[in-house]
């Protein structure tokens, strides 16, 4: 169950990822994007990464940090993030502390069996630590465009 809410602060957190420990209250003063991911070096999960870095300068120039997290470790991340030239932190959150705070573990059908899972999400968050923006279960084809977009408008 999310505990998050459209137009209120987002709750306090911590984690670990690629670019060192990431704690919501040292968020605060800065717009930022949290997507959540299944899983590294997937199709999909590849094509997300690439999309996000490679409109990085634009995100920067409208003011958001990019913030990535799957259920990967850190080292699987570390070699995701090299392979990718991926410039932005991504959070292991093996724990799934993260993902039951957005409410994106979901049962997912693979190969005709229930599995449990992250569901696609990507949460917009402003400077002043309030969620602004949700998507959930997305698909990647043009969906960073869309962020961007709902981004500039902060």
């Amino acid at each position: 169950m999310s505990t998050v809410t459209l137009g209120q602060a987002i709750p306090e957190f911590s984690a670990e990822s690629t670019q060192g420990p990431i704690h919501s209250a040292d968020l605060l003063g800065q717009a930022y994007v949290l997507y959540f991911y299944p899983r590294d070096n997937t199709p999909g999960c590849t094509t997300q990464a690439q999309n996000f870095r490679d409109l990085l300068d634009e995100f920067t120039a409208a003011g958001i940090k990019i913030i990535g997290v799957s259920r990967d470790s850190m080292s699987s991340h570390e070699r995701f993030a090299t392979k990718q030239e991926l410039p932005f932190a991504l959070i292991s959150d093996p724990d799934e502390n993260l993902c039951e705070l957005f409410g994106v573990m979901k049962l997912k059908n693979m190969y005709g069996k229930q599995v449990r899972g992250i569901e696609r999400s990507t949460f917009l968050i402003n400077a002043k630590g309030e969620l602004v923006q949700e998507w959930r279960g997305l698909r990647v084809p043009g969906h960073v465009d869309q962020v961007l977009e709902t981004a500039r408008a902060l």
